[in-house]
């Protein structure tokens, strides 16, 4: 189960042209932007990729604008884990729950689960906050995520784990982020 000691936030390569190419864009961008909101209301730390941003883009501005003073660490490879600056930071946090997020799902999220997995990570996919160009890879991503030992999960689900009780003081600020 996800604890506020142990979760991180990982969003990877939301950005430029290619996230205007995702399937249902529109829902993935909005649940990534509650997933935001939803972290930094309970202070829980966030990481984001980009994937050779001098070509693809920066990070959409509705995620941008979110994020605040979270940088973007670009990479090359697939994995995020390939990449030492992600890897060095990630590991910094000294937290083990991944609640993984971003685009494509059969490629970058997968990749990137895949390593986490084979390091120790527990990762939980958010199935409604991860995108491919189309429906048919996304859903071999999900699947194939969940074959190597993925927790599959929703927004929702993330968040209401991590509050755990209506009587949390941070309950009014989750209920108006997933209205």
């Amino acid at each position: 189960m996800l604890s506020r000691t142990a979760a991180v936030l990982i969003l990877i390569d939301v950005q430029g042209n290619l996230a205007q190419a995702m399937i249902d864009k529109e829902k993935t961008f909005s649940n990534s932007v509650k997933l935001i909101r939803g972290f930094r209301a309970l202070n829980l730390p966030m990481m984001i990729s980009e994937q050779i941003p001098e070509k693809l883009g920066p990070t959409i501005p509705q995620l941008a604008q979110e994020l605040g003073e979270v940088k973007p660490i670009a990479k090359e490879s697939f994995s995020c884990w390939a990449e030492p600056a992600f890897r060095d930071h990630l590991e910094s946090l000294t937290r083990r729950h991944v609640v993984l997020t971003g685009i494509e799902c059969h490629v970058c999220v997968y990749q990137t689960a895949l390593d986490l997995i084979a390091n120790g990570y527990t990762v939980h996919l958010v199935a409604d906050a991860v995108s491919s160009r189309t429906t048919g890879n996304c859903e071999v991503g999900i699947q194939a995520i969940k074959s190597a030992g993925a927790q599959i999960t929703s927004t929702e689900m993330v968040l209401f784990e991590l509050l755990r009780t209506a009587a949390d003081p941070k309950a009014k600020e989750i209920f108006k982020i997933v209205k």
